[in-house]
Parts: C-alpha cells; structure tokens; sequence
C-alpha cells in the first residue's frame, strides 16, 4: 500500500471519528434539552412541602415525579441564578424572600424572567425537650444571648464581646445553664429570618443601637445580625432528625427550626414562649406569635416550555387541595394564605407574573 493510500485511510478514519464524536455530542445536547424531570433547590423548610406536591404530581399524573433537593435558601439560588441553560434547576424554594442581590445575580446571568410563589407562612421557633419546662423568654433576651457584641452591663452605650455563659447571666429567672444551642449555618432562609425578626428584633429594643440604623445602615445589621463564635451557638443542619436525637439527649440544649418541622415533632420537643406567645398554629396564623415568616419558591420562566409538566405543578401547587385551609399541606404543618390571597397568588402564579424587585 503506498503512502497516499495510507494518508487518504487515515483521513477517512479522521473524518469517521469526527462524525461520531459530533452525533454522541448532538445526542447529549438533545438529551438535555429535553429533559423530562423538573428538578428543584433550596429551602430545607419548604422541603417537605414540595416533596408532599411532588409525590402527589407524580402519582396523579402523567408527569415524572419532580426532583427536589434540599440546598438551603441561598445555596437554591445561586444555583437557580446561574444561568437559563437546562443543567440549571427550574423552581428553587425560599424561606424568606429573594433577596435584591439575588436578583441581580440573576438578571446578570440571563435569568430575566421569574415568578415568584408565595407558599403560606411558618413560624421560626426555639425548642428543646418536652420533657423539661417551656423556656419563657423575649426577643431582647435571646439577642444578648446569641449575638456576637451587644451592650456593656454597666449601661453604657459601648459594645463588647458576648460576655454571657448562662442563661440566667441575663435574667435569673431563666434557667442557671449553659448558653447551646442548634442554629441553622449561613446559607439556610431560616438563618436570614432569625436574624432579622428575632435578633434584629431585640437588638433594636436598645434606642441608641436603633439611631445607628439612620447613620449607617451597614454597622447597624452587623451589629444586630451577627451571631456570637464562642460555640454557645453551634451550626447545625435543619430540619434534620439529627437535631430531634441531639435535644432529646441534652435536654439542656435548643434547637432553631421552622414551626412545621416542630409540629412533626411534638412528642418530642416543645416550642420556647417569646415575647409571651406560645408557637401555635393559630398564633402563626393570626399574627400573634411575633417570630413568624412567610415561606415562598420561585419559577424560572424560560424553562416553562422546555421541561414539561412546571405549568401542571404549579396548577397543583396552588391548588385549594394543596395549599387552601383544609389543604393537604396543613397537615405537614403549612399555615394557609387564607382563600382571598389565595386566589390572587394562584392567577398571578399560572400566568407566570414576572417578578420585579426595585
């Protein structure tokens, strides 16, 4: 065989293998361009609620069952934000709202158009076993347990490094033992929504802390959202039967969760009164109980026509049997819009309303 015979063998091998190469990459294009599941990040407090529509939309449809993956609320969304391609999740779930910059991270990556979902509201409660006394505390308190600086204890209006060990150091009338407890990390809505309703809540119960938010807004959060470092507040997952073993084992210790997940868990742990509010299902609903939150997920609508099944879920998720006052999701512990709101949020959600934060 001479040497052009060889070379012109070759090339055809070449031009063979290309081929090849490029019809596996156009069928892995393909395949995920038309992708069958509708997947979903976020919130480990809206979890269980997604999970319950999920399984229900799977069986009761001709749909795939959604995957739902619990990454925390800010780890949801810089998935969710990361782009429009099909690799990116279509829905990711929140326990507190989007955040500005969220949505700009978003908007920066071409996510243009999305439709926000408000789910229902849940409380944030501080537990421990049921089978010692419910703590009775307010919010102030709980800042000065948990914040990283607050207030001298000579009065003056100086910070200083969370001086506190035991719960009694603030009060004596609550119990004489160690500061521990169980607290959600960073990335977690939960985490947002205890600092701002919570710890922001007792921080500004001190005047001259609450003038420094017209000064400086940015010293004013970092002062009030900052949690102490010292291991009396401990990062821990959420919404983890992990948690149940560890407050059952240390009857001493608390836990920071969201009131559905204590609700699954009642035979085993309590609700702490704050600010003299039990964390009831009715106090959640009415207002009363001053650590409440209203739980959300967020659609990516460029997704809606490419992955089938989002407009059907969504019709499911809305639904009067899943989220009305008798709805399916009540009894996982979901407090109801209410059948007014209800109706609002359903139309705006089916016809994927493009959210606008200024």
């Amino acid at each position: 065989m001479n040497t052009f015979t060889n070379k012109m063998n070759l090339k055809k091998t070449i031009i063979s293998l290309s081929l090849v190469t490029v019809a596996l990459t156009g069928s892995f294009a393909s395949a995920q361009s038309n992708r069958d599941t509708i997947t979903a990040v976020g919130s480990s407090t809206v979890y269980p609620f997604s999970t319950v529509v999920a399984e229900r939309f799977g069986k009761n449809t001709n749909f795939k069952t959604p995957k739902i993956e619990s990454t925390g609320t800010g780890g949801g969304m810089k998935l969710f934000c990361a782009s429009n391609a099909i690799n990116t999740p279509d829905l990711s779930n929140a326990s507190r709202r989007m955040k500005k910059s969220e949505f700009d991270m978003c908007v920066k990556n071409g996510v243009t158009s999305i439709t926000e979902v408000l789910v229902g509201y849940d409380g944030i409660v501080v537990a421990n076993s049921n089978t010692t006394k419910p703590m009775k505390i307010t919010r102030k308190e709980l800042f000065l347990a948990l914040a990283k600086d607050v207030p001298a204890r000579n009065g003056s209006e100086t910070l200083v490094a969370n001086p506190y060990k035991l719960w009694s150091d603030i009060n004596p009338t609550l119990p004489a033992n160690k500061i521990e407890v169980l607290g959600p990390p960073p990335t977690s809505g939960t985490r947002d929504a205890f600092a701002e309703l919570v710890l922001e809540g007792g921080c500004k119960k001190f005047s001259w802390i609450k003038a420094i938010k017209k000064q400086n807004k940015s010293k004013y959060k970092e002062i009030c959202h900052s949690v102490r470092e010292d291991h009396a507040y401990i990062e821990a997952g959420e919404n983890d039967n992990l948690i149940v073993q560890k407050l059952s084992a240390n009857t001493k210790a608390f836990g920071i969760f969201g009131f559905s997940f204590l609700d699954q868990n009642s035979d085993k742990l309590q609700g702490s009164i704050i600010d003299g509010q039990s964390p009831t299902f009715e106090a959640i609903a009415d207002g009363s109980y001053p650590v409440s939150r209203p739980l959300y997920f967020y659609v990516k609508n460029a997704h809606v026509n490419k992955v089938p099944g989002i407009l059907e879920f969504l019709k499911e998720f809305t639904s009067e049997a899943a989220m009305g006052e008798e709805g399916y999701l009540t009894d996982k512990g979901l407090i109801p819009l209410g059948t007014e709101k209800l109706v609002k949020v359903r139309q705006s959600v089916l016809s994927l309303s493009p959210l606008v934060l200024n």
